[in-house]
């Protein structure tokens, strides 16, 4: 077991690898880019990565506090599915409603998940990097075009 400072080390040197991993990738559009904290330039719409025990997560959130226009959003990217999936070359799970673990509000979102292998364990981390890095990299080929979709909801 780790020490709660330990785990935070392991993490922290996790995403720090990670970081610089991708860092020699330059976004869809040729510029340089935070990929752990993917900015797509609109508000409540984030692009998420994180390993939580033995799963690897990535996906699209929607956090809009108002339902309705949350729900305006995650239809339009309903209308991009098709779309997204032929980008991704693989199906994401799509949840209108999900409400996070210790949190009253409700998101969207759309996602991925692998289980099997954990963050504490650095032998597991080119599994976790192979999973996360080609898919945040086609998110972001997917967002350079779909952005413009999102527009008048602004």
């Amino acid at each position: 077991m780790y020490s709660k400072e330990e785990a935070t080390k392991i993490k922290k040197d996790f995403w720090t690898k990670f970081g610089q991993f991708l860092s020699l990738h330059p976004s869809n559009d040729g510029i340089k880019i935070n990929w752990i904290n993917y900015k797509t330039g609109i508000k409540n719409v984030h692009f998420r990565m994180d390993v939580v025990k033995k799963t690897s997560f990535i996906g699209i959130e929607l956090h809009h506090q108002d339902s309705s226009i949350r729900e305006l959003y995650f239809e339009q990217f309903l209308e991009l599915k098709t779309y997204l999936h032929s980008i991704l070359k693989e199906e994401w799970v799509w949840q209108k409603n999900h409400q996070p673990f210790n949190s009253e509000k409700q998101i969207s979102r759309i996602y991925l998940e692998k289980v099997g292998y954990t963050i504490m364990n650095e032998d597991h981390w080119p599994e976790i990097i192979s999973f996360l890095k080609p898919r945040v990299l086609k998110l972001d080929e997917f967002w350079s075009d779909a952005k413009y979709s999102f527009d008048a909801l602004k």
